[in-house]
């Protein structure tokens, strides 16, 4: 089994909709590390995240309408891990148009 580290990222995070920051690839074990939110606005706004698990058919959020201070980055998850199955996805969305970049870090296992 090959270990390596990955990052995904959004720039500009949809508001209107949850959007695909991460898809699990097939044949593949994802360990998700880390997630920065970074707010680049001067206004707060506020961020979802949530993750389908397509094995046991649920989308549980991972993060409710969180508050992100204008002009900072929020550290999600760190210190715990969540493990990603083929085809499962992590989303997220914003509260404002174009005021939030995302970037996971993880390790894939195949």
């Amino acid at each position: 089994m090959a270990n390596t580290f990955k990052n995904a990222s959004l720039v500009s995070v949809d508001h209107s909709a949850l959007a695909t920051l991460y898809t699990c690839p097939a044949s593949t074990t994802a360990i998700i590390l880390g997630l920065a939110l970074t707010n680049k606005t001067d206004n707060s706004v506020t961020a979802t995240v949530q993750m389908t698990d397509n094995s046991a058919s649920t989308t549980p959020l991972l993060l409710n309408e969180v508050t992100i201070p204008a002009n900072t980055t929020l550290e999600v998850f760190a210190g715990q891990k969540y493990v990603l199955e083929a085809s499962d996805i992590l989303k997220v969305q914003s509260s404002a148009a174009t005021s939030l970049d995302a970037v996971l870090g993880l390790m894939q296992i195949t």
